[in-house]
């Protein structure tokens, strides 16, 4: 014993390298580290200085409390407050109950070195909070209100002191009126962003208070406020406006549009999309009013024609339009693609009218084209395909889901010209593993998205494993033809894939996620009915992918409560999980019930679920913000314990939908209880 006790005294007087290192030095090591969160914590708890340099070099921070009552909330807060007292950002997405004790308890703790805050995933908290926030954060440049659907022009008036406010997210803050918007536009003058997206109790006089007193904006979005041509000219005020959305603007019409004579000279970006009343006349007067203007999004708007094309073609400076659900005629596109001015952004997703005529006379007088969205094109064929790789080979992202006419020789050609591709969507397509193989060629391949794609096999899987070596992102839902070793050759060769998605690949078993665990970045794993996978393999994934965020297991009959043992013990940062028609039991769902983290949970046709196991399972998770359970429960569970969760910010939704029997996933592409609301 007496020699043990020497050698620890021994240890502890031993020269820790680090002390000669000064803080700057240490913090520009942690500063590499903090890209990983787990490298941090490891970094902190290496020594009691290494926990006392990580405290104070910590800038951002984004708590997730435990709730099981509000002073258990407000102490678990004030301790990890006290712990970072240098705190700039503070993000409290994770936090579904923030009251006004909460939001005092920070103003008083963070003072005057706080920029920014992010409440816009929280409840509870009234303009009293608010007053005491903006009151003792005098500093504060940033706050983001999104969804406060309970906040009032009083909140409004209380964010008005905020005096340094540069940025402000009021997104579905339906409550607050012109009267609101008012009190900021006078009070925040330097504000340079302002969210105000379904803002419905927001008119004309609102947005126009802005135009007059807000001289600094720079972004500003309106989506569906009903907003009329009276705030224009207000607007037009604005002399270093960059960005505006108008997005589902009904009163916004070509009348308009044509009294806009004075213009912007700075406006950059124009999001016109949805606006229903706007027609070419309307368009063909934004030269005049927008000509500096880069990217323009038009989409489900007016039909494409020559007056159209002929009109935007003014637009010296545009790199980018958008035109998704619109109606496009060959000379429209024919006027698009006599333009001057050479595009790098096409968007024509689920445009009805295009014909490979078209699109050819667009793809090949564009041939700086960078990104191309081609989504629900279903009358092109290999004529186009064959004139845009050969026309557009600086391509980066390439999107051409459901273009069904497409045959599978067509797709050889991305690989051999479209060598700078980094996102690739080939959903429900014809391609075949001839194509993947010249697809493998795209080595900065980042993204790629190959579900519902019937004809496709392990070989071309494999081709892909070893050629597209930076691949984060891979969807393979419903491609039937893959198998173990195709996910294998995958996980063998992008070791930095993050989301993968082999939903209703039938023959994927343990196998595969043995091989996806030593992808160690992997944060989404989507395996709904795959019955071969069961509580081992999904041990190796909660084992060894420490970032695992979500998980689907829906329809893995062989997943039970063996499989979330490791989940509970492993996967700290798991945070939405769905487990319908699984085996798991009350059991497994308690011992989930451990995850910290946990956000949402879907629940549904689970038989081994009893309403008292149900019942202490859903109390025992305490940042539950969404659970999603069959109805026949709503009546089961103690209303106790719904108001509870419902107390703490907890969404309850009910499902009545049936069992329903698997159908050949050949002859069907989407189920109704695939989708997810």
């Amino acid at each position: 014993m007496k020699k043990q006790k020497q050698i620890h005294e021994d240890l502890e007087t031993q020269i820790n390298p680090f002390d000669f290192l000064s803080e700057e030095i240490v913090f520009a090591i942690l500063d590499y580290l903090k890209t990983n969160p787990f490298d941090c914590k490891s970094f902190s708890l290496v020594s009691k200085s290494f926990y006392a340099i990580e405290s104070r070099h910590r800038r951002t921070l984004k708590p997730f409390p435990r709730i099981t009552n509000d002073h258990h909330h407000h102490h678990q807060l004030k301790r990890v407050l006290n712990r970072y007292p240098f705190v700039t950002h503070l993000d409290l997405t994770l936090c579904p109950r923030v009251t006004d004790g909460s939001l005092s308890y920070m103003s008083n703790s963070c003072g005057k070195d706080l920029k920014s805050i992010d409440l816009s995933r929280s409840k509870f908290f009234t303009h009293v909070g608010l007053s005491n926030l903006v009151s003792n954060c005098v500093n504060l440049v940033d706050i983001d209100l999104s969804n406060a659907v309970h906040l009032n022009d009083a909140a409004a008036a209380a964010i008005a002191s905020c005096r340094s406010l540069e940025r402000l997210c009021l997104a579905r803050c339906k409550s607050v009126t012109d009267i609101g918007i008012g009190c900021i536009a006078v009070g925040c003058s330097k504000l340079k962003t302002l969210n105000l997206k379904w803002c419905l109790g927001v008119s004309d006089l609102g947005v126009a208070l802005i135009g007059v007193k807000c001289k600094q904006i720079r972004s500003l979005d309106l989506s569906h406020l009903l907003i009329s041509k009276k705030c224009l000219p207000s607007l037009l005020k604005l002399q270093y406006l960059e960005d505006l959305v108008l997005e589902g603007c009904c009163g916004i019409n070509d009348e308009s549009l044509v009294s806009l004579k004075q213009g912007w000279t700075s406006l950059k970006t124009l999001n016109m999309s949805y606006c229903d009343n706007i027609t070419h006349v309307g368009v063909s007067s934004l030269p005049s009013s927008i000509g500096c203007v880069q990217n323009l999004n038009l989409a489900y708007g007016p039909i494409v024609t020559s007056a159209l094309s002929e009109s935007l073609q003014k637009l010296s400076k545009l790199q980018s339009i958008r035109l998704d659900g619109c109606h496009v005629t060959y000379s429209g596109l024919k006027g698009i693609g006599n333009w001057c001015v050479s595009l790098k952004e096409l968007s024509l997703s689920k445009c009805t009218g295009m014909t490979d005529d078209g699109l050819s006379s667009v793809v090949t007088k564009h041939t700086d084209l960078k990104k191309l969205d081609l989504t629900c094109c279903r009358k092109i064929t290999q004529a186009s395909i064959a004139r845009i790789t050969k026309s557009c080979v600086s391509l980066v992202s390439l999107k051409m889901e459901s273009c069904t006419l497409v045959p599978s020789e067509a797709f050889v050609l991305i690989g051999q010209y479209c060598h700078f591709l980094q996102e690739l969507d080939l959903t429900d397509n014809d391609v075949d593993d001839e194509g993947l193989k010249s697809v493998s060629r795209c080595t900065e391949l980042s993204v790629l998205k190959l579900g519902i794609c019937l004809n496709i096999t392990d070989e071309g899987l494999i081709f892909i494993g070893n050629g597209c070596k930076k691949l984060i992102e891979l969807d393979l839902y419903r491609s039937i033809g893959i198998t173990d070793k195709g996910i294998s050759a995958v996980a063998r060769g992008c070791t930095t894939l993050e989301m993968i998605n082999i939903s209703y690949c039938e023959n994927i078993t343990d196998s595969s996620l043995i091989s996806l665990s030593n992808c160690c970045k992997l944060n989404t794993l989507e395996s709904r009915g795959c019955p071969l996978i069961t509580s081992s393999g999904l041990k190796s994934i909660a084992i060894r992918c420490k970032q695992l965020t979500k998980l689907d297991i829906k329809k893995c009959i062989n997943v039970n409560d063996l499989g979330m043992i490791p989940l509970a013990r492993f996967s700290q940062n798991l945070r939405q999980i769905n487990l319908s028609y699984s085996s798991v039991t009350d059991v497994g769902l308690l011992y989930l019930a451990g995850l910290g983290c946990l956000q949402s949970l879907t629940i549904l046709h689970m038989e081994g679920l009893t309403p008292s196991g149900l019942a202490a399972a859903l109390l025992g998770c305490g940042g539950l913000t969404k659970v999603k359970l069959q109805s026949s429960f709503r009546t089961l569970l103690p209303r106790s314990v719904l108001e509870n969760l419902e107390a703490h910010g907890c969404v309850f939704q009910w499902r009545d939908k049936v069992f329903q029997a698997e159908l050949d996933p050949k002859c069907w592409k989407l189920q109704a209880e695939d989708i997810e609301y």
